[in-house]
């Protein structure tokens, strides 16, 4: 009756291991892959911007010049890589669990027994040591091969290395996306100083304009055609005015800094293409179709990559309630004494020995594991829905914007022609005495704005631009990276 109880008790530990919880109450699903079959605002005709380079999209070779230290010096980046480098090694921990372990070990140990014990009257029974009748300190040496295996028969560790892996490559999208995003805020940032410069060259000139609007109306006060009133008002504009070019000039300190920071470098001047920023155009329109999202962004490959991440985690959490089998042995010499160690065949030892373990105490870990290895994968399901549907908000926003703002901008160039003939007006009827100062300053008040206000629409035309670039998943790819997959 005694020998049937490990019998009985490996049965009962295989029947309690096919007892896997239900998981009806976490209410789980599966992804929803569904996307629209355009989008929204766009004419999907063009070609995809998120195909083309870095190269391809921004002709400046001073702001290429600034991309390529940011993605050797960013902090950020480089902090990326040794996430990668944790991922791999966590890839390879995993492989080695798979695979059979096998070392060499050498030992040695000293036993003294004593005589009134079955060993120590056994060894004096056979005088274990020559010319010796009592048990003496014994030494035990042993050299030799081990062994062991955890026989994978329900594919837990084969699916943890795979999670492993997909999570790797997963660090390697999310590398991917961190450029993208970098290179969109160098490009914004480097187009913002552009116009900086030329809204800073736009006050200086109407600085000097206004000294020489001032000079003729103080002329004009002493010949009896002006009064003080006018004087004083001209020179309150010239001060604003002046006042407004330290601003900018601090505007454009900080945009510099900013992107020295994004460099990875201190404080230092930043060359740039200003005098080209009135010729400057958003990339042409191209969308492609919205299902190309999944392939181009790299935050929506890094989602995927961690959602199939997460149901690979799923099967090794459920593998916990099988029974696990292992294989562990050795082959090698042990003997009391190490001048009989080599001696073969009497000092040469081995041993196999199999096990199966099926989980009985601990089941209560066990399913806690594997639940919340389960609100895992759904929280895994929604961040990669939640991402699918942002990248696709994100592409809809920035082509209605690319497009309200370059009517925008065409009524802004109107605005500012009209408001020039309008100056040349107003001072031809100053000079004649047929328009008072206030129409003057009125008119250059009114020309000044519009002009800056159209620098700061074709600003905001070019970040259109490269945000849509971000935005469909373009800027991480090299000319040597291929179209879908990691660099």
């Amino acid at each position: 009756m005694p020998s049937r109880l490990p019998v009985a008790a490996l049965i009962a530990g295989l029947a309690l291991s096919a007892c896997i919880p239900s998981t009806k109450q976490l209410d789980l699903r599966e992804a929803d892959l569904s996307l629209p079959q355009t989008f929204a605002t766009a004419d999907t005709d063009g070609p995809n911007l998120a195909q083309r380079t870095r190269e391809q999209i921004f002709g400046d070779p001073k702001l290429l010049a600034l991309i390529d230290t940011a993605l050797a010096n960013n902090q950020e980046l480089l902090i990326l890589e040794r996430e990668i480098g944790i991922a791999n090694a966590e890839v390879l921990a995993r492989q080695g669990e798979y695979l059979p372990s096998l070392g060499i070990g050498v030992g040695a140990d000293l036993e003294k027994v004593g005589l009134y014990t079955s060993q120590g009257a056994s060894d004096e029974a056979h005088e274990i040591e020559e010319g010796r009748k009592v048990p003496v300190n014994l030494g035990n040496f042993d050299v030799g091969l081990r062994f062991a295996w955890e026989v994978d028969v329900s594919k837990k560790l084969r699916n943890a290395r795979k999670s492993a892996k997909l999570r790797y490559l997963s660090s390697i999208e999310g590398r991917n996306h961190a450029i993208t995003v970098l290179v969109a805020e160098i490009a914004s940032s480097y187009y913002e100083l552009m116009a900086l410069d030329n809204q800073l060259e736009v006050i200086e000139t109407n600085v000097s304009l206004l000294r020489d609007s001032l000079q003729a109306v103080k002329l004009q006060k002493q010949a009896g055609r002006g009064t003080e009133l006018g004087v004083q008002r001209f020179e309150a504009e010239l001060l604003e005015n002046e006042s407004r070019v330290f601003e900018i000039k601090q505007r454009i300190k900080e945009t510099e800094n900013r992107i020295n920071g994004l460099c990875g470098r201190y404080a230092q001047a930043v060359p740039r293409s200003s005098a080209e920023f009135a010729d400057l155009s958003p990339p042409p329109v191209g969308t492609g179709l919205p299902t190309e999202l999944l392939q181009n962004r790299p935050d929506v490959r890094a989602a995927e990559l961690e959602l199939q991440a997460s149901k690979l985690d799923v099967k090794v959490a459920r593998a916990g309630f099988y029974p696990s089998v292992s294989v562990d042995g050795r082959l090698g010499y042990e003997a009391f004494a190490l001048k009989r160690l080599p001696m073969t065949p009497e000092s040469l030892v081995y041993d196999v020995a199999g096990g199966l373990v099926a989980p009985l105490l601990n089941r209560r870990a066990v399913k806690a594991e594997f639940l919340a290895s389960n609100q895992e994968k759904m929280k895994a399901v929604l961040s990669y829905e939640r991402t699918v549907v942002t990248a696709y908000n994100e592409v809809d926003t920035e082509l209605a914007r690319i497009r309200n703002l370059t009517r925008s901008a065409e009524l802004k160039q109107q605005q500012v022609s009209r408001l020039e003939q309008a100056i040349d007006t107003s001072s031809n009827l100053f000079r004649s005495a047929r328009a008072d100062y206030l129409e003057v300053l009125t008119t250059r008040r009114d020309a000044l704005k519009s002009k800056l206000e159209l620098i700061e629409t074709k600003k905001e035309q070019l970040g259109a631009g490269v945000e849509l670039y971000r935005a469909l998943g373009g800027g991480w790819r090299t000319p040597q990276a291929p179209a879908g997959g990691a660099q």
